[in-house]
């Protein structure tokens, strides 16, 4: 007796779903294990999540067959909700303050940081798009990897944070810039088109911080109510619409959601950052997961001494400018070398400007060195983090044991503070 097709249809679809399911389970728990591990020795998770990603990837030992729609947009997802939670801990006030501030900061770190990717890719003779692409790609700071250290780490309270933050915001809205340029340029299109894709991202940042800067209340009368689960839905909602648009208009979603979450303030934001919470470690999970799979493992060794210089230079100028950026706001030399430590890692907007660069008649090398280049920093910028907080904590305990041995046993207060006030 044949059984009816629709029958067939339904179990495979069925059978297609429990997969998907089977595939996506095993990820998380395998994820949760490896965070398990991670805080169990005190490091970030984020570095764990990249080489896994690594093993799921297409060319890895344990490609996903299935799932990968929902780990892309989960990816989109978690970069959204770790600006947006970023968003919640300062005021619209406080950014702009910090950008006029650190506006000649901002261009000492375009200028040191753009300028080694440029000219390797001139070295190389991969020619001037070839340049201004990998210049992108050593300029900016991942974003998503910066804010969970700066969370992992527990440095939400420092006086360093609102300097890192600052810088951050900076690159994102000179890549609101650059890419429509970029994309142009690799397309071989005429300026005047770049120029237009230009302003009308520039006129969706503008409109962004406009409302962030005049209309908070109004946002935050929108947002309140009494209920945590409409709370919650409207405030993620809002966010993921204005990184959604931001999208389109080839500007930065997570800009986007990070001046959604400075729009709100006072005990909406308390109790927005609370709920989303949850929500944030586990999509952040995801994202990192899903910034691994786009590597290719079997494309790094050959470019590898490469990545590997071009990551030594550039960790350094971040320092540099990292530095500068905490001497003009008054930081101590400790809060300084956090600043520069922690913009060390790339990340995402590094891996969009060489996908975006993969499409084009580029040096075939070219995709496979920024991947590695990416690679490198985004493991090695965390562990740095880490290692240099495990140095300064242990010469701020020397130093408060000296001073207790020269006061009789009363430590000096300032000296305790010190690691907090950078």
């Amino acid at each position: 007796m044949n059984a009816d097709p629709g029958v067939w249809l339904a179990a495979g679809a069925a059978d297609a779903v429990g997969q998907d399911l089977l595939e996506l389970g095993a990820v998380f728990f395998g994820l949760g294990l490896l965070g398990m591990v991670a805080h169990r020795f005190g490091l970030s998770p984020v570095p764990l999540y990249l080489v896994a990603g690594l093993a799921f990837g297409d060319h890895g030992p344990l490609p996903l067959a299935a799932g990968e729609r929902f780990i892309d947009v989960g990816a989109e997802v978690g970069g959204v909700l770790l600006l947006l939670s970023l968003g919640l801990e300062y005021s619209a006030t406080e950014l702009v303050a910090g950008v006029r501030q650190q506006l000649p900061s901002g261009l000492v770190d375009l200028v040191l940081n753009a300028t080694p990717g440029a000219a390797l890719a001139l070295l190389l003779g991969w020619g001037p798009v070839a340049a201004v692409a990998l210049a992108g790609v050593t300029y900016v700071s991942s974003s998503g990897i910066i804010a969970k250290l700066i969370a992992d780490v527990g440095h939400l309270g420092n006086r360093e944070t609102p300097v890192v933050l600052s810088l951050l915001v900076f690159e994102d809205l000179t890549m609101a810039v650059y890419l429509p340029i970029l994309t142009a340029l690799l397309l071989g299109l005429g300026w005047v088109s770049a120029a237009t894709s230009m302003f009308v991202a520039l006129g969706a940042v503008v409109a962004s911080f406009f409302v962030a800067l005049r209309f908070p209340q109004a946002v935050a009368r929108m947002m309140f109510s009494p209920n945590d689960e409409v709370l919650l839905l409207r405030v993620l909602g809002l966010a993921l619409l204005a990184a959604g648009f931001a999208q389109q208009l080839n500007a930065s979603a997570a800009v986007a959601a990070f001046l959604v979450g400075l729009s709100l303030s006072g005990e909406i934001a308390e109790g927005a950052y609370t709920l989303l919470r949850p929500l944030r470690d586990l999509f952040a999970a995801v994202f990192f997961l899903f910034f691994g799979l786009r590597i290719d493992p079997a494309t790094i060794p050959e470019v590898a001494p490469l990545a590997g210089l071009l990551a030594v230079v550039t960790a350094v100028t971040k320092i540099a400018s990292g530095w500068c950026a905490g001497r003009r706001s008054a930081l101590t030399p400790r809060g300084r070398l956090r600043v520069g430590i922690a913009l060390i890692p790339r990340g995402e907007f590094s891996i969009v400007i060489a996908g975006l660069a993969a499409t084009t008649s580029l040096d075939a090398r070219f995709g496979a060195l920024a991947a590695a280049y990416v690679l490198i920093l985004a493991v090695a910028g965390p562990l740095a983090v880490r290692m240099a907080e495990l140095q300064l904590t242990t010469h701020r305990r020397r130093a408060v044991r000296s001073q207790r041995a020269r006061r009789g046993g009363a430590a000096d207060p300032p000296a305790e503070r010190e690691d907090r006030e950078g």
